[in-house]
């Protein structure tokens, strides 16, 4: 008896960082971020901008400066990929909380390859917090902002 209460612990405990009980919206939102981070490390532009949240609202915080709306975002990104830009998330602790049916909070540790333009790039993992909102259009990115603790307390 004692080693099936283990065995069905381990189980149990095997679908702690899988979507067996995430909502669908949970599910969404991770294939959403695969794609938005598969668009980024493609440096496309258009695809990016298409995934933002179409809002003077939408804000990506990053090293230090807030950039309003999607058009400010595009720019910052075509000027940081001047450089290198790559990004690695660590999906094996990706988080996502649907806080209703069009709004998805989630979180992810994400290593980033970057630099100024002939800089040597450089490695940095931040823990990556996006709020998603859907609209009839789908999901979209409304706020990114980049934490340098990356781990889950």
């Amino acid at each position: 008896m004692k080693r099936r209460v283990m065995a069905l612990a381990a189980l149990l405990s095997s679908f702690a960082f899988t979507s067996a009980f995430a909502t669908p919206q949970e599910d969404e939102a991770r294939a959403f971020f695969t794609r938005f981070v598969e668009a980024q490390n493609a440096h496309d532009l258009n695809q990016i901008q298409a995934m933002l949240w179409d809002s003077p609202k939408m804000l990506w915080f990053a090293r230090g400066e807030a950039n309003w709306g999607p058009e400010a975002v595009v720019s910052k990104l075509k000027e940081y990929y001047k450089g290198a830009w790559q990004l690695q998330p660590d999906m094996s602790h990706f988080s996502a909380v649907a806080i209703n049916d069009t709004v998805v909070q989630l979180m992810v540790p994400v290593a980033f390859t970057r630099s100024h333009g002939a800089e040597t790039p450089r490695v940095d993992t931040f823990l990556i917090s996006q709020t998603l909102v859907k609209d009839q259009n789908g999901w979209h990115v409304a706020s990114i902002m980049p934490l340098a603790d990356t781990h889950f307390k």
